[in-house]
């Protein structure tokens, strides 16, 4: 186990995961681990991994993430849980379950584990249920706790749910927006000369993108932490240009200012329409000036 960050000392809880868009059922078992933690005097874990295990064991098996490592560590801590990120390597991948939690003990001191109805870890984790983890736990001094399963909710129900346009399906499961954090960068600037302005941002490496369409979207800028109401086209912009690239371009409403070089967040809240290929500049902006008024009507009281 390879861990760069600062190991903390004295007994702990812990839980085991990819924790990828710490969603919703994500928040149930740091939650538990957090109320247990001031219950019983200890410091709360959650291990997690700095690169998915299946780059490891098939890279053709890697699903887009939800959250990049940064985000993930952010959202654990704010659910008052110190986030242990270890690298997946063949050590690691070789590691039962029980050589793992015997490392937990005697590495971080962990004294009692939150495991999930469905969560296994250990290169024999699939074979053994919730019942083994407690008996395992019982030999060694770890007391093993169950966490109640958020039904309809998991990380690949939300990968389908981005893929598929459906941000509010996303969000609710997400328990926030999905979002896309990135620089912004220079684009062919036609949004200024017909009077929609655009912030243009690329999907970091890895990330689940939304299905091609057109978007109400909240805007964070970064540099000094104001939201702002936008609306959002991905694609590939077939009015003006050609290719099929993914583009990303977020229309800030009633906004003027630069914006290049500054890193944003886009929250996604609804998708307004397909993205289209119209007949005239002229046509074109007729139709962002109507999906103007609908990402407005889709953010009230959102901001």
């Amino acid at each position: 186990m390879k861990e760069k960050d600062q190991i903390p000392r004295g007994a702990s809880i812990a839980a085991i995961g990819t924790f990828d868009g710490v969603h919703r059922g994500h928040h149930a078992v740091l939650d538990l681990l957090s109320s247990l933690s001031k219950e019983k005097g200890l410091t709360p874990l959650a291990f997690t991994f700095r690169n998915h295990p299946l780059q490891l064991i098939d890279a053709r098996r890697v699903p887009a993430s939800l959250t990049p490592l940064w985000k993930k560590k952010k959202l654990i801590e704010e659910r008052g849980v110190k986030p242990v990120v270890l690298d997946f390597d063949d050590e690691l991948r070789s590691t039962t379950a029980k050589e793992w939690m015997i490392r937990m003990r005697d590495s971080y001191g962990v004294v009692a584990l939150i495991v999930g109805y469905d969560n296994t870890f250990g290169s024999d984790g699939v074979n053994h249920s919730l019942e083994d983890f407690i008996a395992i736990g019982e030999k060694l001094g770890i007391e093993v706790f169950p966490v109640e399963v958020v039904t309809g909710v998991s990380s690949s129900a939300i990968r389908k749910a981005v893929k598929g346009g459906d941000m509010e399906k996303a969000g609710m499961m997400l328990g926030r927006p999905y979002s896309i954090t990135a620089k912004v960068v220079k684009g062919n600037s036609l949004g200024h000369t017909i009077g929609f302005p655009t912030a243009n941002i690329e999907t970091p490496d890895g990330q689940a993108e939304p299905l091609p369409g057109v978007y109400a979207a909240i805007v964070k800028t970064l540099h000094d932490g104001k939201k702002h109401p936008a609306m959002v086209n991905v694609g590939t912009r077939p009015t003006v240009m050609r290719g099929d690239n993914l583009v990303i371009e977020a229309h800030i409403i009633n906004w003027q200012g630069d914006l290049y070089g500054k890193d944003i967040t886009v929250r996604f809240i609804k998708r307004l329409r397909d993205e289209k290929k119209f007949d005239s500049i002229e046509a074109l902006k007729a139709q962002l000036t109507e999906d103007r008024e609908f990402a407005m009507d889709a953010l009230k009281g959102r901001l």
